[in-house]
């Protein structure tokens, strides 16, 4: 159950408006959280749906429509929510018959909520919505803008900034804007990977998850392998997005904060699709030229380009990336799970909300 607002004021007419004029709700300021998104569910239909709007975002795959979409709806599409649903059916929760996505990025609005509404009382909503399947920017949006929200802020959970997260985020809140009558005053909050609070709640989490690891090895790991989610490296050489800048950022002040040597830290990149060459190293290969060449038998892996756990962590990065670190000669293997919603981290996050707030509330 979502975290309640107080009881709402009532709707009323505008000051020095006629008696027929239609009651409004009080105005509010909204905060809208968005994150990549999630299947409704594993089977295949459900699969494909999601994979179709995924896959044919042109933020994500720009090849020419007339090229790339023979491929996807012939080929891709016949074939990967078979596999995609069986990887989803791994980390899938029964019980609540969501992905963990939605379970953690749900859980996280809730807590900025209680944060937020302890502040600012009814003058504030904060929802959260998906890019990709449900609940849908469009419909979150619509919803909020009906509870009086006249000024939005929107926040897209991703530490650095991508045109294929970021800016595909935006896209569809800019398009649902499109339909709206009555368009509220948008502040969009930027990549905060270099955010010294989340820096913090991430190096935090890396001591937590180093020690774990010390006692279940009987040693300290050798490595940190920080991996974030790939991209095609021309996004980078041709495009100039700066998202590979910011993971090494990101790293740096990770690095920094902990105190560590370069050489204990390796930053890698995984979640290739397709045959073109992707931001290197790739995270399966670098684990096992390390257990192969450089004879490391103990690692832990963290991935703070995703503010939730989901299924490129819970289920590329503890399965295809620990196999292959095992297979070339590895034995322990530690993956630190994303900060979810853990209290430093929603102290980061309400932090970058404030500040974004700031003249609004």
């Amino acid at each position: 159950m979502n975290a309640p607002y107080p009881a709402a004021g009532e709707a009323a007419r505008p000051a020095h408006a006629p008696d027929d004029h239609p009651r409004l709700p009080p105005a509010r300021t909204g905060v809208l959280l968005a994150n990549l998104g999630t299947p409704d569910a594993t089977n295949y239909w459900s699969m494909r749906r999601y994979l179709n709007e995924f896959l044919s975002d042109r933020r994500v795959i720009d090849y020419p429509a007339w090229k790339w979409q023979p491929i996807l709806q012939g080929i891709i599409l016949t074939k990967r929510p078979f596999t995609s649903g069986a990887n989803y059916r791994k980390i899938w929760d029964t019980e609540r018959n969501e992905s963990p996505l939605l379970t953690i990025t749900r859980a996280q609005t809730e807590g900025l909520r209680e944060r937020l509404v302890a502040r600012f009382g009814d003058r504030v909503r904060v929802e959260f919505c998906m890019r990709y399947g449900n609940p849908a920017t469009a419909d979150v949006l619509r919803r909020m803008l009906a509870e009086g929200c006249r000024r939005v802020l929107f926040f897209p959970l991703y530490p650095q900034y991508a045109g294929a997260t970021t800016a595909t985020a935006c896209d569809q809140l800019f398009r649902a804007l499109m339909r709206e009558p009555w368009q509220p005053p948008v502040r969009v909050v930027e990549a905060y990977g270099d955010d010294p609070a989340f820096i913090a709640a991430l190096a935090a989490s890396v001591r937590r998850g180093w020690a774990e690891a010390a006692e279940a090895f009987g040693a300290e790991p050798e490595r940190l392998v920080v991996s974030y989610h790939g991209m095609p490296e021309r996004y980078l050489t041709q495009g100039g997005d700066p998202y590979h800048c910011q993971c090494r950022k990101t790293s740096r002040l990770l690095r920094e904060a902990l105190g560590w040597p370069e050489g204990r830290m390796v930053t890698t990149f995984q979640s290739r699709f397709g045959r073109e060459e992707w931001l290197k190293p790739y995270t399966a290969e670098e684990v096992a030229r390390l257990a192969r060449e450089e004879g490391v038998r103990r690692i832990a892996v963290v991935a703070p380009a995703f503010a939730a756990d989901c299924v490129e962590t819970l289920e590329e990065i503890r399965g295809e990336v620990a196999e292959s670190f095992e297979e070339a000669g590895g034995h322990g293997f530690h993956y630190i799970p994303c900060l979810n919603d853990d209290p430093a981290h929603l102290d980061a996050l309400e932090g970058i909300i404030l500040r974004n707030l700031g003249g609004w509330l």
